[in-house]
């Protein structure tokens, strides 16, 4: 069984609060199984609904008139005993029935089971619906398996996880020979990925053929979900899919609106990035015009670059064959797309939002992120010259941008120059944003008061 993160956030969720939970995140990222898992070794009783599969539920659980009269319909929906205090409700897909979330706030009032949904963000009903229970339910996104949670699945022991992490945060290198390790399990993720499916299928057989048809599996069922929908935009939609890898390829993997349509305009696409967005098939990062902090004050919406959310989908819409080649580390492959996109999608998945920043004076930097207040640019090099970054340089050496620290994630051991520090690209999984510190504060009004 792969041991995912979420796992104990379900157990320490469910043990300090009464509220519901919505776990959502793009599809075949295991939210189901990590849900069934987690409801079968923690209550007695457990009732899934699922709103695609069991179509008439839908019309069954929608027209509800009440909390009293919703539990009557749920038990009619399944043999599975309601036991007032032990048992666990899910419901699953219910982007198919969002009026169930609406319902949820009635459901945890009433007091007598607790309640857990899952749901793709396929389309805007599930979005639109996800701040209405307030107090009442809270939401969990779920991303394919981190880079940690590879590492652990495929055998790394604990022993050298805490060592790597560790050798983190006191900044010394690995030992030579585990790093040479760590790199070897790093190919190895950016060809599996982090799809659990494809995961498992990489744990059963080792072999990279099954892997690959997968991943291509769940490309085609993506593909599926953009057609049934979205089906105004269906052909936009299914065309810049396809088109990401072609673009993070190109010399600055800008996504460029015209090799999409020659006389295409963000406004006409736009609603088309929004849906990959929301659905949690691709990761946008957008352009910042500086490097300061907050980033969001100086980001360009149609300047961006398009990732996808699995790096192990990315190499499995590229062309056959590159899975050996990547594993071995072939000099015939541009591997700065599929690096960039490892660290995308790690970054996205530790809760950072992503951007990047360009100049025609200063140059292009990979990442900027914000960390603890401040901005830190990061670079990411697939070769051996990875101490030479004239962007960075430029950006380090201009007076007007606070800049503490810069990383650069490459395929060597960690050393430090300066400011930059030089990571090998696997520590990006101990790149996460801090536990918000409460802020207490109260305005004195001595001898004010009425």
């Amino acid at each position: 069984m792969i041991k995912r993160k979420i796992d104990r956030f379900l157990d320490e969720y469910y043990s300090s609060t009464k509220k519901a939970l919505l776990v959502t995140g793009a599809r075949q990222t295991g939210k189901t199984y990590s849900i069934r898992q987690f409801g079968k070794s923690h209550f007695e009783s457990m009732v899934e609904i699922n709103f695609l599969e069991m179509r008439d539920a839908v019309s069954v659980i929608a027209t509800a008139k009440n909390s009293r009269d919703l539990l009557l319909r749920i038990s009619s929906l399944t043999t599975q005993p309601l036991l007032e205090g032990k048992t666990l409700i899910f419901f699953d897909e219910v982007q198919e029935c969002p009026e169930v979330v609406t319902a949820i706030k009635f459901l945890v009032d009433e007091g007598k089971y607790r309640y857990i949904m899952s749901g793709s963000l396929l389309g805007v009903e599930l979005k639109d619906l996800r701040s209405e229970p307030v107090g009442y339910m809270d939401i969990k996104e779920m991303y394919p398996l981190d880079m940690e949670e590879f590492f652990s699945a495929v055998g790394l022991s604990q022993v050298v996880m805490d060592e790597l992490r560790d050798a983190w945060k006191s900044r010394r290198p690995m030992d030579e020979f585990v790093h040479t390790k760590l790199m070897e399990l790093f190919r190895l993720y950016i060809i599996v990925g982090g799809m659990p499916a494809a995961v498992q299928k990489y744990l059963d057989t080792n072999n990279l053929q099954e892997v690959l048809a997968e991943q291509q599996a769940i490309l085609r069922l993506y593909k599926r979900d953009i057609s049934k929908y979205d089906k105004k935009n269906k052909l936009y939609l299914e065309e810049i899919f396809d088109l990401i890898p072609p673009e993070l390829n190109a010399k600055n993997k800008r996504f460029i609106l015209k090799n999409l349509n020659e006389n295409a305009k963000f406004s006409h696409f736009e609603n088309s990035f929004i849906w990959l967005k929301e659905a949690g098939v691709a990761l946008p990062v957008y352009n910042v015009e500086e490097p300061v902090f907050p980033l969001k004050l100086s980001r360009s919406r149609n300047l961006f670059k398009l990732f996808q959310n699995d790096v192990g989908l990315l190499a499995g819409q590229y062309a056959d064959g590159i899975q050996l080649r990547l594993l071995t580390d072939a000099k015939s492959i541009n591997f700065g797309s599929v690096y960039e996109n490892a660290v995308a999608q790690e970054l996205h998945a530790h809760g950072f939002d992503l951007y990047y920043f360009n100049s025609k004076k200063q140059g292009e930097l990979d990442f900027v992120i914000e960390k603890n207040g401040t901005v830190i640019p990061v670079e990411v090099k697939s070769g051996k010259d990875y101490h030479r970054h004239n962007a960075l340089s430029n950006v380090l050496s201009n007076q007007t941008y606070p800049i503490e620290e810069a990383v650069v994630f490459s395929n060597e051991n960690l050393s430090q120059t300066g400011k930059v520090m030089y990571l090998p690209i696997y520590m990006v999984m101990f790149l996460e944003k801090q536990t918000p510190v409460d802020i207490t504060y109260k305005v004195d009004l001595s001898g004010m008061e009425s």
